[in-house]
């Protein structure tokens, strides 16, 4: 039995969490409540850099990192959310999305974990913006590329999404993004992220 080391709150453990309902492996993992900070790293998360999610493997050092764990898990499944004909495509979406994952979280922490006196507007207001850039270019250059069987660019646009919704509802990230809006709810849909939506309580 594989065990993740999870945060239902984070985007990151939401991709992970998506690809085991879509690839039928949640039977092969036990999740293990773990809560991370820059500040207070879990100890028994296997992850050396104390972040989540972490899958711990009964056959093989711990793996890291939504886009290694989200690979090994589609491979072990032989699922297809990497088609070869897009992969790059794919790639670029993953790697936009979870950037828009970081600099949220980094919003987050500002306020979480930063004293008052250390908080910083204007580098709250400089992660929005690398957000902006990133969702203004899904909305105007990447549309298509979110259209067709299930991918994992795909997964990572929507649990990015969603923590938007969770953690900076009030920034209005559909405002002017028809196109990207319509997707998000269009997934919603779908039972994988239904059953993985962000909850404030969680």
């Amino acid at each position: 039995m594989m065990e993740l080391y999870h945060s239902p709150a984070s985007p990151f453990v939401r991709k992970v969490m998506v690809v085991l309902h879509e690839t039928d492996q949640l039977s092969d993992v036990a999740l293990r409540a773990s809560s991370q900070t820059p500040l207070r790293p879990d100890p028994a998360n296997q992850n050396p850099l104390g972040k989540v999610p972490c899958l711990a493997r009964p056959d093989g050092p711990a793996l890291y990192d939504s886009r290694v764990i989200c690979r090994y898990l589609n491979d072990r499944a032989g699922a297809g959310l990497y088609p070869q004909a897009r992969i790059w495509d794919v790639l670029t979406l993953e790697a936009t999305a979870d950037g828009i994952m970081d600099a949220a979280v980094l919003m987050v922490y500002e306020g979480r974990v930063r004293s008052e006196a250390m908080q910083s507007a204007e580098y709250v207001d400089a992660q929005w913006a690398k957000i902006t850039r990133a969702l203004d270019a899904l909305e105007n250059r990447w549309l298509s590329h979110l259209s067709g069987p299930l991918h994992i660019g795909q997964i990572a646009v929507v649990c990015a999404l969603g923590y938007l919704d969770l953690r900076h509802a009030a920034r209005s990230w559909r405002e002017g993004r028809p196109g990207l809006t319509a997707f998000d709810a269009r997934m919603a849909e779908r039972p994988s992220f239904a059953a993985t939506a962000p909850a404030e309580n969680r």
